[in-house]
């Protein structure tokens, strides 16, 4: 005898797929994204974790290491070889801090002005392929606000 065809999934059940769907092609894209940057970064001599704090540093503003540690979600002794190394690149130099002696503070240097905008560049380029995709103006904007609901739920 042939089975009964199943049961209509619930709205809750339905709903539970698309979530999971969704989150899979979020990967995906994150993924793609991620290693399209990581080349670029390379491209500029830096790993992705040190373009990163390079990022982070306010250019115009000495920013103490703790704080580039907060900024990056990691511990402070991580903090000091990425450091060392945007140092050593020349793209940030360390200052004691006048107000207090025992912080030392990262300065960029006009190197490190040069490749942040560089970075920045890169990272437009390394967005979403317009050039490829049909997504229209109205439906990238409805993308980006469903992505910034979605970012500050986690």
């Amino acid at each position: 005898m042939p089975r009964p065809p199943a049961p209509p999934a619930s709205a809750a059940a339905a709903r539970r797929s698309l979530a999971t769907e969704s989150a899979q092609l979020l990967l995906t894209i994150g993924t793609a994204l991620r290693q399209r940057m990581e080349a670029q970064c390379l491209r500029l001599g830096l790993s992705p974790a040190v373009a990163r704090a390079l990022f982070e540093l306010d250019a115009q503003r000495p920013l103490p290491a703790r704080d580039l540690a907060e900024r990056l979600a990691c511990d402070r002794s991580n903090v000091v070889g990425l450091v060392d190394k945007l140092e050593e690149a020349g793209l940030v130099r360390r200052q004691v801090d006048p107000a207090d002696r025992r912080v030392k503070t990262l300065v960029v240097t006009d190197a490190g002005r040069h490749t942040q905008a560089e970075l920045r560049r890169l990272m437009d380029e390394c967005g979403i392929p317009l050039d490829g995709s049909d997504l229209t103006g109205t439906e990238l904007g409805v993308l980006r606000d469903l992505c910034a609901r979605l970012a500050v739920t986690l």
